[in-house]
């Protein structure tokens, strides 16, 4: 095994045991209505007559009626599509140095978490597998109350000032006359937003890459891409972006494969989660964040307050805290995962907001949200949204309110109770908000260094190999044709001009368009996107290449991938056994697929799990090909189909003895393609774990 934590037991925690009192069970019950009536009959409504109208006097109809019509309640007007589970934060690397926050404090310290995963723009019942950015939001339940970071998996966000937020998601939305299309971005409202506000090209160029189609969720980086402050106990202050690095590596789908896993199975990436948790394959990433002095702030060629611009690692390393470690599935999705509520409002001791004014407005945007979808104030209550420590304040009733609250007041500065519940000060472990200078006129404006829409997007196309850039152009290719608007289409070639005309024009010879602008520029003189050619930067630190952010030198590790073995009838058993036991010890996941159901061996110790014409290759990271030379006629097609989609995509092959002559022969000889007579148990695995050989001239 790899050093992928292996645990095969679920983990609790103090959240999870504080949960568990609300857990109910109607094992072994009698059934009542709501008011604890025990009912003799559940399946008539009370009539009268066996043939006549039913009566206004059955209760329990009524009862249970009213209740089902009210049992949904809305969807995030967001990230409505999503999955979650609960985990463990525990501290690598004090972070005294930095902040006074508590759950930071000790190496070896353990917080409980719950971590949510969701798409943006889809409703609930989308697909997972749509091109999208990925939802990231993650709470800790610290010893000091609730501590959360709603992120995504694109560092950078598509505006800057949270006023826009209503018209972008407005227009990546389906338009309004047909409510179509569903979980997509390829059609006009959103593309003429993007267009005619530039200031989205950094993460609209991240939204057409390879991130935006991952492989798994437990392969997605995790950015809460705003920039925060850490504060010390002496009451130093650093500015910083945290960071969530996935163990496994950051992999992606191939866009064919997504769009057709979107078919074949919609809850893959949920699926994929909560099948490596129940396997004890703990998905684990390692927390931490960059940090920046206060006396830095302007040391940059880009402000650190803007949530369209990244800092680069090469200049700012990211420091690292801990590892998160999610080892539980929910009980129960709706009470945990739907009605959990994520808030950037939601601070400890030792961590503050910044001035950056996307998240200044999510600070209001958030509660009021879960005001609106929870039903209630009182949402926080709800077990899932529960602080670990006790809650004491002046809040009171409400709809939905459960407790009975004795204390004769609610109000502050009593002298009945001697000021009770009293306030803690910093130096008895209360939140203190750092004292900070604020100077200025009242404007509706940006500054100049806000208005750098190109620079960013130049680093990041610049940053990517040669294949990850033809996949980023291939995206924006995909979703401008499917543009109704010559216009629009124009408008966005104009704008990728800006950022890098050779790539502009190869997204423009897809659409039989012209670049007509040139690149360059890094300023618009004014909204309207005009070009200014005015130089402008705070302290100079760049760099025209992040190697970070390209998924070449990524993690890879075979833990959790799957195998498709396909075995035809009469296939070298001793053969297919020996490759299958040494992959299955290095932690990949085998499924075994034939003619049709039961088991591979006389022993019946391998079941096969689908039949050909059942599964598809789409939903696995590579294929065995076993005794395909005695295949029988009627599923040629079938193992076809399954030899062209797993080349086609780039995915590794093992062809076992008995297969050789079912595979062409120009293929063979292709990268990624491995005989398993030719090939030792090293090569097999070291092969499966590439996961992609993009030199494969797929058109063999």
């Amino acid at each position: 095994m790899t050093d992928i934590n292996k645990n095969k037991t679920n983990e609790s925690n103090e959240k999870i045991e504080d949960l568990k009192k609300y857990y109910t069970n109607d094992a072994d019950s009698q059934l009542t209505t709501n008011k604890g009536v025990k009912m003799s009959n559940d399946n008539f409504t009370l009539k009268a007559g066996q043939r006549g109208p039913s009566l206004m006097q059955d209760f329990h109809y009524f009862e249970k009626m009213q209740h089902f019509s009210r049992e949904r309640i809305p969807e995030r007007v967001v990230h409505a599509r999503g999955t979650g589970a609960h985990g463990t934060f525990t501290v690598t690397k004090n972070a005294r140095e930095y902040s006074a926050a508590d759950f930071l404090s000790e190496e070896g310290k353990k917080t409980p978490i719950f971590i949510r995963f969701s798409t943006v723009q889809g409703f609930r019942g989308s697909a997972d597998t749509v091109r999208d950015n990925h939802g990231f939001a993650v709470k800790f339940y610290t010893q000091d109350g609730n501590f959360d970071l709603p992120g995504v998996t694109h560092p950078v966000f598509f505006i800057n000032d949270a006023i826009k937020f209503p018209d972008l998601i407005h227009s990546v939305k389906p338009e309004p006359k047909d409510e179509v299309p569903q979980g997509q971005s390829a059609h006009d409202s959103f593309w003429d937003f993007i267009a005619n506000n530039p200031e989205t090209l950094h993460n609209v160029c991240w939204t057409m890459s390879d991130r935006a189609i991952p492989r798994s969720y437990r392969m997605m980086e995790g950015f809460p891409i705003h920039t925060y402050k850490l504060v010390n106990e002496k009451r130093e202050v650093f500015f910083c972006r945290f960071h969530f690095k996935p163990d496994l590596g950051v992999h992606s789908l191939v866009w064919e494969e997504a769009q057709k896993i979107q078919g074949m199975d919609p809850d893959f990436h949920r699926k994929d989660l909560m099948e490596a948790i129940d396997k004890g394959d703990f998905p684990t990433w390692t927390f931490g964040a960059q940090i920046i002095k206060e006396e830095e702030e302007f040391m940059f060629d880009f402000d650190i307050l803007d949530a369209t611009k990244l800092w680069p690692e090469e200049i700012v390393p990211v420091t690292e805290f801990g590892k998160i470690e999610l080892n539980k599935n929910v009980e129960n999705f709706f009470a945990e995962t739907e009605q959990s509520a994520f808030n950037p409002a939601n601070l400890v001791r030792g961590i503050e907001t910044s001035d950056d004014p996307l998240l200044q407005g999510r600070l209001f945007a958030y509660n009021d949200a879960h005001h609106h979808r929870l039903g209630s104030a009182n949402f926080e209550d709800l077990p899932i949204n529960r602080p670990i420590p006790e809650v004491h304040n002046n809040q009171r009733d409400g709809f939905m309110q459960y407790k009975i609250n004795t204390t004769p007041t609610n109000y502050g500065n009593n002298s009945r109770l001697d000021n009770a519940p009293k306030v803690t000060p910093w130096e008895e472990g209360g939140y203190e908000t750092t004292t900070q200078n604020v100077e200025g006129m009242k404007t509706r404006s940006r500054i100049l260094a806000f208005k750098d829409f190109y620079t960013q997007p130049r680093l990041f196309l610049n940053s990517l190999t040669e294949v990850e850039r033809q996949h980023c152009m291939n995206g924006f290719s995909f979703e401008l044709t499917k543009v109704k608007s010559e216009e629009v289409r124009q408008q966005v070639v104009n704008q990728l001009g800006r950022v890098d005309r050779d790539f502009a024009q190869g997204v423009a010879d897809h659409l039989n368009l012209k670049v007509k602008v040139d690149e360059g520029a890094k300023f618009p003189a004014d909204e309207d996107g005009n070009i200014e050619s005015k130089d402008f930067n705070y302290g100079g630190k760049s760099v025209e290449k992040s190697p970070a952010l390209s998924q070449e030198k990524t993690v890879k590790k075979p833990d959790t991938l799957k195998l498709a073995v396909l075995i035809a009838s009469g296939a070298n058993q001793v053969e297919v056994g020996k490759v299958i036991k040494a992959l299955e010890d290095q932690g990949i996941y085998i499924t075994i697929i034939s003619e049709k159901l039961g088991y591979m061996d006389l022993d019946k110790e391998r079941k096969i799990m689908e039949a050909f014409n059942t599964a598809d290759m789409v939903l696995f990271d590579a294929l065995y090909l076993a005794g395909m030379n005695h295949l029988k006629q009627d599923f040629k097609a079938d193992v076809q189909q399954f030899l062209d989609d797993a080349f086609t995509h780039f995915k590794p092959i093992l062809v076992g003895s008995d297969s050789e002559d079912f595979v062409a022969e120009e293929r063979l000889n292709e990268p990624g393609l491995f005989k398993v007579t030719d090939s030792n148990e090293t090569d097999l695995l070291e092969g499966i774990t590439m996961m992609r050989f993009w030199d494969r001239d797929k058109n063999k």
